[in-house]
Formats: C-alpha cells, sequence, structure tokens
C-alpha cells in the first residue's frame, strides 16, 4: 500500500488539508498526519483543532510515495522554517517521489528550487516564491512528480488529481462517482 504524509502546522488551511486526507484514504492510501510543531494537535486558519498521527522529530519518511503540504497561513510559512521537512522533501525529490503542495505552500518548494522548469500554480500573490517555475494560474497542474493546487477552491481536484497520478484514472473516476463530483 502506497504511503502518504500529510504535513501540519498551525494555520493550516482545513479545506485543504481535509479533503486531502479524506480524498486519499477513501482510495485506500496509507495516510499519516505530521506535525511539524511541538505539539501533535494544531489548530487550523479558521481555529479548528486537530489531532496528528506522528510528529515530524518521529518520521523517517523511506515509505513515502508522496509528501503533501496544505496551504494557509501561517501554516505554509511554518512548513518552510521547518528544517526537518525541508530535509525530507529534498531527499524525496532526489529518490522520485512525488510531491505535492497547495495554496501558499507550493512557496516551500518553490525556496527550495524543487519547481525548477516545472508548470505550477499557487494561490495569487505566492508566484514571486516559486523559483524557476512556470507559474499558469491552473486550478491545478501537475508536471511530473509535481502537484499543485491553486487555493480553497481547488481542494477537491488537487485531490483527485493526487488518487489518479498515485492509483491511476480508473479509481479517480470511481471515486468522483460515488462523491457525486461531477466537475
Amino acid at each position: 500500500m502506497k504511503k502518504v504524509y500529510v504535513f501540519f502546522a498551525d494555520g493550516f488551511e482545513e479545506i485543504e488539508a481535509f479533503a486531502s486526507v479524506d480524498i486519499l484514504r477513501r482510495a485506500g492510501l496509507d495516510v499519516c498526519m505530521v506535525s511539524v510543531t511541538d505539539d501533535e494537535i494544531v489548530r487550523g486558519a479558521h481555529q479548528i483543532p486537530m489531532l496528528c498521527d506522528k510528529n515530524i522529530v518521529n518520521c523517517d519518511f523511506y515509505d513515502a510515495s508522496l509528501l503533501l503540504l496544505p496551504g494557509g497561513m501561517p501554516g505554509a510559512q511554518t512548513l518552510g522554517e521547518c528544517e526537518d521537512l525541508k530535509r525530507a522533501l529534498q531527499h524525496a525529490a532526489k529518490r522520485g517521489v512525488t510531491l505535492a503542495a497547495i495554496c501558499a505552500a507550493p512557496m516551500v518548494l518553490g525556496q527550495l528550487g524543487l519547481l525548477e522548469g516545472k508548470k505550477a500554480t499557487c494561490y495569487p500573490g505566492f508566484e514571486k516564491y516559486l523559483t524557476g517555475a512556470n507559474c499558469t494560474g491552473a486550478l491545478v497542474e501537475h508536471d511530473g512528480e509535481i502537484i499543485t493546487g491553486k487555493g480553497p477552491a481547488a481542494a477537491l481536484p488537487f485531490a483527485f488529481a493526487l488518487v489518479k497520478h498515485l492509483i491511476g484514472e480508473a479509481k479517480e473516476k470511481e471515486l468522483k462517482e460515488a462523491m457525486c463530483y461531477s466537475h
């Protein structure tokens, strides 16, 4: 079973994080929610508290198929300041692991140089942080092992794109039908 790690910090955008976790779990993937803070309990941008499965200091990500960064502020900024996460992202990129980020979080990948020469999208105004990327403004952008989403409205299409990439179009279609998603 493919393993997905989703990273959380206080101020994460709830709809982006929860939609991705929900849809990836519906697809049958093993999803681990990881706090990058001192506490496993993190609060979203709209003050929804969440208990993560693990803390980043207790993970090595050797089994990762996907590392996922939800957006939201200051959550995305905090993700970008976490040295353990930055090392994990760089190591994963070298191994060909899929990296995904939505809303403000693609800035973390951009600041690490992981979007160089890639098509990417992000929340309007964060393009300046996507170093070397071809910023498209699309709702969802998929370029090789990099998948990015524009913002909260992209939460479902972004999560379905992750399923399609990791499992295939048939599973994506099955989930869309089961969830009455017709866009």
